[in-house]
């Protein structure tokens, strides 16, 4: 008799198969939010975001001290074809996305730039987050 190791991945791959081929209707009205990349320096917060296709006057960005919003509307282009058929896998419709900031921003002096479907927004830190070092004490055991 032969040993025949099982592998997880081949299941997983043929069910994967199995959803490409077969589309659910309702899945077309299902958008995704956009991918968001977050880093943060000594004097600011600075937020990517991927928008392909959008453009600048479709967003609406919102900033408080805590997080920032960004909603908007990717609107689909009809095509009208006489022969064939089309499958798309863009995401059109509205989305909305809030982001929580790890510290208060001063919301008040934000730069933003949009470029290639790259959203940048710069958020200075308030002052009182800058270098913000706080003291520790250590109790000592009483014996």
């Amino acid at each position: 008799m032969a040993l025949i190791r099982y592998n997880p991945w081949q299941e997983l791959n043929a069910i994967q198969r199995l959803f490409e081929d077969t589309r659910v209707p309702f899945e077309r009205d299902f958008v995704k939010v956009p991918a968001a990349e977050l880093t943060q320096t000594d004097d600011a917060v600075h937020l990517k975001l991927e928008l392909p296709g959008m453009d600048a006057k479709d967003l609406d960005i919102q900033v408080t001290e805590k997080a920032v919003s960004i909603s908007g509307e990717r609107k689909s282009e009809t095509k009208t074809e006489d022969k064939g058929t089309t499958r798309t896998e863009f995401d059109y419709g509205k989305f909305q996305r809030v982001i929580p900031l790890p510290v208060k921003i001063q919301n008040t002096d934000v730069k933003a730039e949009y470029k290639d479907g790259i959203l940048n927004l710069i958020l200075p830190k308030k002052e009182e987050e800058k270098n913000k070092v706080i003291k520790v004490n250590l109790e000592q055991p009483t014996a």
